[in-house]
C-alpha cells in the first residue's frame, strides 16, 4: 500500500484507539489488529466504488448511446423513468433519483443504511452522466438498440451490484415484496416489467413494448454474467465406500482440494447404518466430465450431488487448472 495511506490509516487507527483507552498507552500490539481491518475497509471500498464508477457510465453509454436517442424502453426503474419523460417535461435525470428515491429509502428499512447510502451516490452520479455527459448514438438499427443498449445497461446494472449498490431500486422492491408474499425475486420483477411494458405499449406502441422486452433479456441475462460470473462452478459430494482412493484421486491425481466431512449411512446393504468419509469438492463446468471420469474408474456406483456454486473466494481452483495425467 502507499506509504502516505499506510500513515494515514495508522493515524486513524491510533485516534479511534485513543477515544476508547483513554489515559492507557497505545502499544503496536494494541494498533496492528485495527490497522489490518482498515487496510481491509479501505481496499474493498476503493474496490466497490471502481466498480460502482464503471457501472455507472456503462450504463450512461447503454442510455444514450443506444436507448434515448431512439426513443426505446427498458424495464425496473429505468423503464418508469424512460416512461414518464415522454408524458412529462421533466428530464431523465431528475427522474432517475425521484423513480428510485422510495426504493432507496425501503433499501434503508431492509437491507441497511450503509447499502442505501452507496445506492443514492450510484443513482446520483448516474443522474450526472445522463445529464451531463456526452455519447455518441451508435446506431439507428432497432434490434441492435435493444441488444446491444440491453447489454451495456445490464453491464452497468451488475457492475454497481458488485459494487455494494443498486442503479435500478426495482430489484430492493422486488427483495421486499419476495419475503412479503414468498414469492421468488425473479418473480416478482417479471411481474413489475409486465405492468411497465403495459403502459409502454399503451403510450408508445406495440412494437416498442416488444423491443423493450429484448432490452430486458438483454440487460437481465447481462447482470447474471456479471454478478454470477461467467465461469461457472460445480459444488461437487461424493458419498462412496472407496472414500480414500476418491480423495487420494483427488489430491493426488488431479491437484484439486477436497473437503472430508463424517457421515453415517441411514441406509446399508444389512439395514443398518454405517460410518463413511464424505468428501466435497468444487470444480468448474468444464472440469466435470474429466471429474466424472476419474470416479467412475474408482467406483461406478459412487453416489454424488452436484450443485451450481455462484461464487467463489480464496482456495486453490482459481489459481491451477486440473492437473492431466
Amino acid at each position: 500500500m502507499n506509504p502516505f495511506l499506510s500513515k494515514l490509516i495508522v493515524d486513524v487507527a491510533r485516534k479511534k484507539l485513543k477515544k476508547t483507552s483513554a489515559d492507557k498507552p497505545i502499544s503496536k500490539r494494541d494498533i496492528v489488529p485495527l490497522v489490518r481491518i482498515l487496510q481491509v475497509e479501505f481496499t474493498h471500498a476503493i474496490k466497490e466504488y471502481i466498480f460502482i464508477i464503471l457501472g455507472v457510465f456503462s450504463a450512461g453509454f447503454g442510455l444514450k448511446g443506444f436507448l434515448l436517442p431512439n426513443k426505446f424502453i427498458d424495464g425496473g426503474a429505468t423503464g418508469i423513468s424512460l416512461l414518464l419523460e415522454h408524458v412529462t417535461s421533466l428530464q431523465l435525470g431528475i427522474l432517475l433519483v425521484i423513480v428510485n428515491l422510495p426504493f432507496i429509502i425501503l433499501a434503508a428499512r431492509t437491507i441497511g443504511m450503509k447499502f442505501a447510502l452507496k445506492s443514492i451516490i450510484a443513482i446520483a452520479m448516474l443522474a450526472f452522466v445522463v445529464h451531463f455527459v456526452e455519447y455518441p448514438t451508435i446506431t439507428e438499427d432497432k434490434l441492435l438498440i435493444a441488444v446491444f443498449g440491453g447489454f451495456f445497461l445490464g453491464l452497468g446494472i451488475g457492475m454497481s451490484m458488485r459494487g455494494g449498490s443498486v442503479i435500478d431500486g426495482t430489484e430492493v422492491l422486488a427483495i421486499f415484496l419476495g419475503r412479503k408474499l414468498s414469492l421468488t425475486i425473479g418473480d416478482v420483477l417479471l411481474l413489475i416489467n409486465i405492468v411497465i411494458f403495459s403502459v409502454g405499449a399503451y403510450l408508445l406502441s406495440i412494437e416498442t413494448a416488444l423491443y423493450a422486452i429484448l432490452t430486458y433479456m438483454a440487460a437481465a441475462k447481462t447482470v447474471d454474467f456479471v454478478v454470477d460470473g461467467v465461469e461457472e462452478y460445480v459444488g461437487v459430494t461424493i458419498i462412496s465406500n472407496k472414500h480414500e482412493d476418491l480423495r487420494i484421486m483427488l489430491t493426488q491425481k488431479l491437484q484439486r482440494a477436497c473437503t472430508i466431512y463424517a457421515g453415517k449411512g441411514g441406509f446399508g446393504s444389512s439395514g443398518e447404518s454405517y460410518d463413511k468419509d464424505i468428501i466435497y469438492t468444487v470444480v468448474t463446468r468444464l472440469e466435470l466430465a474429466r471429474l466424472q471420469t476419474e470416479i467412475d474408474k474408482i467406483d461406478r456406483n459412487a453416489f454424488i450431488i452436484m450443485g451450481i456454486v455462484k461464487d467463489l473466494k480464496g482456495g486453490m481452483i482459481k489459481k491451477k487448472p486440473m492437473k492431466d495425467h
